[in-house]
């Protein structure tokens, strides 16, 4: 198992995460997001994934993109420790959430979509942070109907797993967590668990201080 990623990229630490998490063992190959005009844009992993993304997920010959969709897969192939609730409801709840983050926060303050709102003569810091900051609202409203002591109940889920690298990339755009104390009261309960702190950002080799 190899993956493809940066280490402050908020889909590569989903997976990350999620790997720890299952106790899968892989290979990791940083793909710089912004060396030499950005390593994704290169010929090679672009056959890896035309998006010109990370994260990318090899497994036996075959290559999955998309945070989400690498979630869905290592759940269904390994499926305990699980990463979704049992009941329906809350798997449907628990994907809605990482959805608000996925979907409706995390596109709009990516390198590309900030490079491009810059290059049109816009402030890219602002735009970021009116989004990020319109998602984290939303989000602790419905965390406050269904977190216990992680966003859905008891237990880590792709809610959480989405929840703590966006918390990190909010900071960077100025945004403090404590505004949102459910969502920080999370972070915190996650960052004690060992695979969050394995896959965290500044733990990977190729971070920079």
């Amino acid at each position: 198992m190899k993956l493809y990623g940066y280490w402050r990229s908020s889909a590569s630490w989903r997976v990350r995460i999620a790997l720890a998490f299952k106790g899968l063992a892989y290979e990791y190959v940083p793909v710089h997001l912004v060396k030499d005009g950005g390593e994704q844009h290169g010929a090679a992993h672009q056959r890896r994934n035309p998006m010109e993304q990370v994260p990318v997920l090899e497994v036996d010959g075959i290559r999955l993109a998309q945070s989400m969709a690498i979630l869905e897969y290592l759940e269904e192939t390994h499926p305990a420790p699980a990463l979704l609730p049992a009941a329906p409801f809350a798997r449907a709840k628990a994907r809605q959430l990482a959805e608000v983050i996925n979907a409706g926060i995390q596109p709009l303050q990516n390198l590309g979509v900030i490079q491009q709102v810059k290059a049109l003569g816009s402030d890219e810091k602002a735009w970021a942070a009116h989004w990020i900051r319109k998602g984290l609202a939303a989000l602790e409203v419905e965390a406050a109907e269904s977190a216990g002591r992680f966003l859905v109940g008891d237990a880590p889920s792709f809610a959480d797993v989405c929840l703590v690298p966006q918390l990190y990339a909010s900071r960077r755009f100025g945004i403090d967590p404590a505004d949102y104390p459910t969502l920080a009261r999370i972070e915190a309960t996650c960052a004690a668990l060992e695979p969050f702190a394995k896959a965290h950002a500044d733990a990977q080799p190729d971070a920079v201080a």
